[in-house]
């Protein structure tokens, strides 16, 4: 079938979409830490704590259940912990491309968090058995938009809560100055540190994919969550998508 997410070059159907997204971010891991800060200008951080303070209430009941899918080499995890209670249940912290995973599993190890090998597609977990999914510039990089929220619809609780932090393009002059940065000074920069041109060139491709947030906001209501909005961080670049599980 027709790719109806990420569209990595040369992919033509979802399946060859997601095989090359899980190689390329396998193929990048060693340097994806130093390239995300260096890239972002370490701002990647204030909007993972931004995120994780969003959803401090939930984070801090020990009892609920909460995975991190697409969760890389871990750092939204890690803010996910620090509002968590001692003694709390685990986050579980998912990601298909092994490589960045087991990255994020020696930050992580210890603190209340496990690793779990996982398509975001087709989540190895009970249906209506999670309290939160949060997912940090990953979805993305789904093959299906809407299947991936379908399947995180199947795996929270009634009232479970959803929350999507990924890019987006500002307008405005902003939004000019920001484009040139991103499809010409990001790639060249990630070229010359990860060695490897595809990764950041397909990076602003796959911004500039990605639905505008009143086309994603409508995808969500479409498949079933209430309370859909989303909330712009520094300017635009970045922005976090939140809702309920009806």
């Amino acid at each position: 079938m027709p790719v109806s997410g990420a569209k990595p070059a040369g992919a033509d159907n979802e399946s060859s979409a997601a095989q090359a997204v899980q190689q390329m971010f396998n193929s990048i891991a060693p340097r994806y830490d130093l390239l995300n800060h260096v890239l972002s200008a370490n701002i990647d951080r204030l909007w993972w704590r931004r995120t994780a303070r969003r959803f401090r209430t939930i984070l801090s009941n020990p009892d609920a259940a909460i995975l991190d899918i697409c969760c890389g080499t871990g750092d939204m995890t890690m803010a996910l912990l620090k509002h968590r209670p001692t003694g709390a249940r685990p986050v579980l912290a998912g990601d298909f491309a092994r490589a960045m995973l087991s990255r994020g599993a020696r930050k992580f190890a210890g603190r209340g968090a496990i690793a779990l090998e996982a398509d975001a597609m087709h989540l190895p977990l009970r249906s209506e058995s999670l309290d939160l999914i949060v997912t940090a510039f990953g979805f993305r990089n789904l093959s299906n938009y809407e299947g991936g929220l379908r399947e995180f619809h199947r795996v929270l609780k009634p009232g479970g809560q959803l929350g999507i932090l990924d890019f987006s393009e500002p307008g405005g002059l902003i939004g000019k100055a920001y484009a040139i940065y991103f499809r010409r000074v990001l790639p060249a920069i990630g070229r010359m540190i990860c060695g490897k041109d595809g990764p950041y060139n397909y990076l602003p491709t796959s911004v500039g994919n990605f639905p505008p947030p009143p086309q994603m906001l409508q995808m969500m209501r479409a498949v079933g969550y209430d309370d859909c909005a989303w909330q712009p961080y520094t300017f635009g670049i970045a922005g976090l998508y939140t809702a309920t599980r009806t």
